[in-house]
């Protein structure tokens, strides 16, 4: 995934995103699969660009097996 013409707001809005729909995975106690690997390919993707732009940004904390509600 190449986000070099992509706005610094535009990158930290994707990844806002990704963090709502791994929020909403957790929150749904785990019965549905919103993210999967596709999805953590993209945020790691999109993390690696802020990184390399030195945007300030949180990472996502993915939940583990037993982290559901």
């Amino acid at each position: 995934m190449k986000f070099a013409n992509v706005s610094d707001e535009s990158l930290l809005a994707y990844y806002e995103s990704v963090r709502r729909q791994v929020a909403a995975n957790v929150n749904m106690s785990g019965r549905y699969r919103l993210v999967g690997a596709h999805v953590r390919k993209y945020a790691d993707a999109l993390r690696y660009e802020m990184t390399r732009r030195r945007l300030s940004f949180t990472p996502i904390k993915w939940p583990r097996p037993g982290d559901f509600k």
